[in-house]
């Protein structure tokens, strides 16, 4: 595929020269959010990380406007991709939720220059957007799951990026914050117009969230299309095993797939 703001072209990546994940050519377009699913120890994360800078291709390229993400100063790559992390590290810094924001953005500022009034500006509208302006004074590490699932995102969105990698963005959250969060990813694709990448474990959010969704198992790419082409038995039985259910949501028509347990049971 080609034409799409970031792109990959037979992309390997990995660790020490160890490949994770092989032979994998995606693209993204702006206004679209692609899941990226496969089981534990697939490369979802390690894909992610490539896409966003962190890691080097061990093969292949990462493009961003047609031109490699390492042909380009950091710096540049920054302003225009933004990562939120699975794990928060920041919880255990003695930061407030405003100070938190506003690290996102170091890419336009440096660690060392004052902030401008812009960029007061945009960690205000970030933080307005994520619904965590509330609590600008609180500390980090007195937050819930889901308050600092917000402020990652409003962290991310204050680089005021195009594109936004989000890992396991959904993870330990409670229903309610699930849906609230991703229901704010999908807007920041619908609303603002950014293309976003996440990696997502449960299966069952992942046709009400992606656009489009790419299979990852074995080392390589498996699948790659609509929830509709990808969440079918079909495709998913050979990389999840057969204990899967595959139905139609009432309401929507989306694909809902759910666990379907052993018969019997204890005793």
């Amino acid at each position: 595929m080609s034409g799409g703001l970031l792109e990959t072209e037979n992309l390997s990546c990995g660790y020490e020269r160890c490949p994770v994940i092989s032979g994998v050519t995606l693209s993204l377009r702006p206004g679209e959010v692609l899941a990226l699913i496969g089981p534990n120890g697939s490369g979802k994360t390690t894909l992610l990380h490539t896409l966003g800078r962190l890691l080097a291709p061990i093969e292949g390229t990462v493009r961003l406007d047609g031109r490699s993400i390492w042909e380009r100063p950091a710096r540049e790559v920054a302003r225009a991709l933004a990562l939120a992390p699975q794990r928060a590290v920041q919880t255990a810094w003695p930061l407030t939720v405003a100070e938190a924001v506003a690290l996102g953005r170091a890419p336009h500022r440096g660690w060392l220059l004052p902030y401008t009034s812009g960029d007061h500006g945009s960690v205000r509208a970030a933080m307005e957007r994520m619904g965590v302006s509330g609590l600008a004074r609180r500390t980090v590490s007195t937050l819930s799951g889901g308050e600092v699932r917000r402020v990652l995102l409003a962290r991310a969105l204050a680089q005021t990026p195009r594109i936004m990698l989000l890992d396991e963005p959904a993870t330990y959250l409670d229903l309610h914050y699930q849906a609230e969060l991703l229901g704010l990813v999908r807007s920041l694709a619908r609303e603002d117009g950014l293309a976003v990448v996440l990696t997502l474990h449960d299966l069952a959010l992942v046709a009400p969230c992606a656009d489009r969704v790419a299979l990852l198992a074995d080392g390589r790419l498996r699948a790659v299309g609509t929830p509709a082409e990808v969440l079918r038995p079909e495709v998913l039985a050979p990389v999840y095993g057969p204990n899967l259910e595959v139905l139609t949501h009432p309401r929507t028509g989306d694909p809902l797939v759910l666990p379907r347990l052993p018969a019997g049971g204890p005793g």
